[in-house]
């Protein structure tokens, strides 16, 4: 499913939101992790951020298979914004069920993008969730699009070059 809200009155885009479900299954991982690259593509990441959120995905995918009821489904709400791509991710599970945050793939996922929030929560509060109290694990991944502009460039070669407005080679 996918809820586009329009532009905006100054032609600005707005956030759009793609919900993707499927069975919580290793088989299933190459999907989810396909979507997140296409969608870094279209929202021009370069290359290197485009495997991060890949590679993230994967791992929190993978993270919540560990934790979910068996045969349950894996809910990916992916939400593209002017600023940059937002992952929530969640499964449900038995009540009192955390997200392990410890170990090396915790670590590679703070590594790999700039906020990752996870934790136990509820069908009632997650997106694209069926609003009961069922309990469920979720991780949130946001990955910040940055955007160069001339004047960005320069302040860099000033920075950079200890000169007044002047790169010299080194």
């Amino acid at each position: 499913m996918v809820d586009t809200k329009g532009a905006g009155p100054t032609g600005e885009r707005r956030s759009e939101r793609l919900e993707l479900r499927v069975p919580t299954s290793r088989t299933q991982l190459p999907a989810v992790r396909a979507m997140a690259g296409d969608l870094a593509m279209r929202m021009d990441f370069d290359l290197d951020a485009v495997e991060d959120l890949r590679l993230a995905v994967d791992e929190a995918c993978a993270t919540l298979a560990a934790v979910a009821l068996a045969g349950s489904p894996l809910t990916v709400v992916y939400e593209v914004s002017r600023d940059g791509l937002r992952i929530d991710a969640w499964v449900p599970t038995q009540q009192d069920v955390d997200v392990p945050r410890d170990g090396f793939g915790w670590a590679v996922l703070h590594t790999l993008v700039d906020t990752v929030e996870a934790g136990p929560s509820s069908q009632a509060t997650v997106p694209a969730g069926d609003g009961s109290p069922s309990p469920v694990a979720c991780i949130a991944l946001v990955k910040q699009l940055r955007r160069w502009t001339s004047a960005a460039v320069v302040d860099v070669l000033t920075e950079d070059s200890g000169h007044d407005g002047v790169s010299v080679a080194r």
